[in-house]
């Protein structure tokens, strides 16, 4: 499994190993040891899938606190460019986002943590998003933040939305619950 930083703290973009032959495809997608060493959440406690069609923008989600979580995103089907955004008041990336192409080819995952927004715009046909979360989902505690707000380039300036995301509150007007921790990204 190799683990890579990226532009956001604490934000990484792992390949897990992937083994290939005559039947297709074996990939290892969490192993409990790799995660801790390298200091991530190893308690995934909900898993859920979406499947969507080309044009589909869902995003940018997540959950406040004491109900926040991390994410490991990955695509199972298909390519989406994800999107995330960093909402930790503190932090040295607060505001700045970073764009990943991930996809059924690659193999790739995005490890989001506590205190970041996600969301993702599927370039394919179809793509099967699957996210594994930290804590289980809490009404209460979904929220988001407008998918245009921050500057992120889509590649298309009208998506299909849900209601929900159309409605959303663009970052400006977002007063964060999020503090950045050195060495803490739960």
């Amino acid at each position: 499994m190799k683990i890579n930083k990226t532009k956001l703290l604490d934000c990484y973009e792992i390949f897990p190993n992937t083994f290939t032959d005559e039947r297709g495809k074996f990939i290892k997608t969490f192993h409990y040891d790799s995660f801790k060493e390298n200091q991530l959440e190893t308690n995934f406690v909900e898993q859920y899938y979406s499947v969507s069609h080309q044009g589909v923008l869902r995003g940018l989600h997540f959950q406040t606190p004491p109900k926040h979580h991390v994410k490991l995103v990955n695509c199972l089907l298909g390519e989406v460019l994800d999107a995330v955004v960093d909402l930790r008041i503190g932090s040295p990336t607060y505001g700045q986002f970073e764009l990943f192409h991930l996809s059924a080819d690659k193999n790739n995952m995005i490890y989001v943590p506590s205190g970041m927004a996600h969301g993702f715009y599927v370039t394919s046909k179809s793509a099967i998003v699957v996210c594994n979360l930290s804590t289980v989902y809490s009404a209460e505690h979904d929220r988001g933040i407008r998918w245009n707000s921050v500057g992120i380039p889509w590649p298309n300036q009208s998506p299909i939305l849900s209601q929900k995301d159309r409605g959303l509150p663009i970052f400006s007007d977002f007063a964060s619950p999020f503090r950045y921790k050195e060495n803490d990204s739960c």
